[in-house]
């Protein structure tokens, strides 16, 4: 770790536990751990992501030069810590308490495999999806039948989502079948595809899925999935493929995205931190995630870039 600087303050000084904060004068956003696993079509282990990831905080600061603000003079994470287990019943039902609960956000929460973007968006909307639309930052549809890892959009779609208020981004060649190709289709779900991506700006891309995802002003839950990067830099990540988007193209998508108001919610999933490089490259790219996110969020009360 670094040697203690008081000029050079980490990011792990933006977490705060036990609700003492000023919100008052500060962007509030609420941090929740939930490490699904126990249904993950890839065999993982029970090592806590969560707990990596705000370690890896330590080694970033709060300044950002893009937006020349430092986090920490407009920002404060209020961290409820980890969900114990989130994958039984007594944890699900914690999980719906938390964040159905009257606590406003927006969230960032912290897988765990992909399981999480069902319970975590099923909760929130407290299962009325009428008002909310899903991004998902992903190699995979997740449109697998049953429940598992695989399954989150479909198991959301038969539960009652509209599926032309979904758009999924980074779909990678010859990791999805087509029989869920034509599903997702069938749904009316809106695929950007990792080729698509090489074509298009950042922004293009945010811009539509915002459009599509968000018309008529609904909420937005954001699903990013780290396996939606090249392998070589999630090692972590079990199902990434050689080819996904680079770690600067994923920073610029959170941040964009999450400076959109009708972001409500965001999620980090599918590392396991036993695979992960002996540099934690994985977990680390998962830490910047978190400050993208911030800084994002912190772009809706500045006057900072959007897409608008």
């Amino acid at each position: 770790m670094l040697s203690p600087d008081p000029k050079w303050p980490s990011a792990t000084s933006l977490l705060v536990r036990g609700g003492v904060f000023d919100a008052s004068s500060h962007t509030v956003v609420r941090l929740l751990g939930a490490h699904t696993h126990a249904t993950s079509v890839s065999p993982r282990s029970e090592s806590s992501t969560p707990a990596a990831v705000r370690a890896a905080l330590a080694r970033y600061s709060t300044w950002s030069f893009e937006d020349q603000c430092d986090l920490s003079d407009a920002a404060v994470i209020d961290d409820l810590g980890d969900v114990a287990e989130p994958d039984t019943d007594e944890g699900a039902a914690e999980l719906a308490q938390l964040l159905g609960g009257d606590l406003e956000g927006p969230w960032l929460l912290l897988g765990g495999d992909n399981a999480l973007t069902w319970r975590a968006l099923s909760a929130l909307s407290r299962g009325r999806f009428d008002d909310w639309g899903l991004i998902t930052f992903d190699a995979h549809l997740d449109m697998r039948e049953g429940r598992s890892n695989g399954s989150p959009v479909r198991q959301l779609l038969d539960a009652g989502l509209d599926g032309s208020r979904v758009v999924q981004i980074g779909l990678a060649d010859f990791s999805n079948s087509a029989a869920y190709a034509r599903d997702a289709a069938a749904a009316g779900v809106r695929i950007i595809s990792r080729a698509q991506l090489r074509e298009r700006s950042v922004a293009d891309v945010v811009r539509e899925a915002v459009a599509v995802a968000g018309r008529d002003g609904r909420r937005l839950y954001v699903d990013v999935d780290m396996d939606v990067c090249d392998r070589s830099v999630v090692p972590g990540c079990p199902a990434a493929a050689p080819g996904g988007v680079s770690p600067d193209e994923l920073r610029q998508f959170v941040r964009l995205t999450c400076a959109q108001p009708q972001v409500s919610a965001l999620d980090i999933t599918e590392i396991d931190v036993a695979r992960d490089a002996p540099d934690e490259r994985t977990v680390r790219l998962a830490a910047l995630v978190m400050l993208e996110a911030l800084a994002g969020f912190l772009r809706r009360t500045s006057n900072q870039r959007s897409v608008q």
